[in-house]
């Protein structure tokens, strides 16, 4: 499949701190550069998301993950390695990531992907990316593209054309909090 020409439109708008509305390896997300603070803070505003929400980050590999995170038990690579469904790890320490995609408490949910678009543009384009369903706050996720509201077309600066007509429902990843002491927290299945 070539998605090249979404690649490329999505790197100028990403390195421009615009918004994009993609496929990931779970539904379809608004993303932008995680380490501009002023490209999140637009994602909130378009969601009409309180801030103290926090978001995700897509990584497209293991090893960048120590760029990101201060410590990293590497028992949760075994784990991530055992689960069949896409899993978000909200992990302590945060490093070089925008302050507003961090949480109050240091912490950052982060999710290594292994959905073949979402790798190749988190590649080329050397950052993580924020992942955030793209709904308005409070609205169900979108399972289809077909599902997303025309507010969140409007309200961000690329829309990628791979898998719109991709009509498979889609669900959010789980998402688990590893503790400093190898502990899980189901925080959702």
């Amino acid at each position: 499949m070539d998605f090249s020409h979404d690649i490329d439109h999505c790197l100028k708008v990403l390195q421009g701190g615009g918004l994009i509305l993609y496929p990931t390896d779970t539904i379809w997300g608004i993303g932008c550069d995680a380490t501009n603070a002023a490209a999140v803070n637009r994602i909130f505003n378009l969601k009409q998301r309180p801030d103290s929400k926090s978001m995700i980050i897509l990584l497209a590999d293991e090893k960048e993950l120590m760029q990101y995170v201060a410590h990293i038990d590497l028992a949760v690579f075994d784990y991530l390695a055992k689960t069949k469904k896409p899993t978000t790890v909200i992990y302590d320490g945060a490093l070089g990531l925008a302050d507003n995609v961090i949480s109050a408490d240091g912490s950052v949910a982060i999710r290594i992907v292994k959905d073949t678009f979402c790798k190749h543009l988190i590649k080329r384009f050397r950052k993580p990316i924020v992942s955030t369903s793209a709904n308005l706050s409070g609205d169900p996720s979108p399972a289809t593209f077909s599902d997303i509201m025309p507010a969140i077309w409007q309200g961000v600066d690329y829309i990628v054309q791979h898998r719109q007509n991709d009509n498979i429902p889609h669900a959010a990843s789980s998402i688990i909090k590893w503790g400093k002491d190898g502990s899980i927290t189901i925080i959702r299945e």
